[in-house]
């Protein structure tokens, strides 16, 4: 009876409160500062799959969407001058996780995302595949509804992982027949 009680209290908060929306793609691109990238990969990097992400239920809570992460990280590339059609790179980006908090004042969001870039011209050879770890927590100050506050936890750490991606991208020194990471 009073799991009941709570939960109608939480949906009473939740309705009075309106509805989630998803992450927004415009507020997970990366804009800062352009790296330096080695030259086999400036405009030369294709979007190939994203996946893993979930659609929000505005009921309930805000989430990651394939498409909003997928355009993301295409503008993110595209404004460090990596970005191409068809280009000879191939990116993948798997959703692993969106670790979200239920409640709380500040909500800490996790994302966990896997990067695997191949090189086409070079039967599919992994470039790298690596798992970006990225939180971001949004406060009261920044959203007092915390709906709002969810899906500005989400869209910050999406840019935070897209942001770790670009710096490992930076990293990369490809030479012909040798590819790795500056450590």
């Amino acid at each position: 009876m009073r799991n009941a009680r709570i939960f109608a209290v939480l949906a009473a908060v939740l309705y009075l409160s309106g509805c989630a929306s998803g992450a927004k793609m415009g507020n997970m691109v990366y804009e800062g500062p352009v790296n330096t990238y080695d030259t086999a990969l400036q405009s030369n990097v294709n979007v190939a799959n994203v996946s893993g992400g979930e659609d929000t239920n505005p009921a309930w809570t805000s989430e990651i969407d394939n498409d909003a992460f997928a355009g993301a990280l295409k503008q993110s590339l595209r404004k460090q001058g990596l970005l191409s059609g068809d280009g000879r790179y191939q990116l993948e980006a798997l959703l692993l996780e969106v670790d979200q908090p239920m409640f709380g004042l500040d909500f800490k969001v996790t994302t966990h995302v896997k990067y695997i870039l191949t090189d086409r011209k070079n039967n599919g050879a992994v470039v790298l595949n690596e798992t970006v770890v990225a939180p971001y927590t949004a406060t009261v100050g920044d959203a007092f509804v915390a709906i709002k506050r969810l899906r500005l936890a989400n869209e910050g750490s999406g840019k935070a992982n897209i942001q770790s991606l670009l710096e490992k991208l930076s990293e990369l020194k490809i030479q012909p027949g040798d590819i790795s990471l500056n450590q």
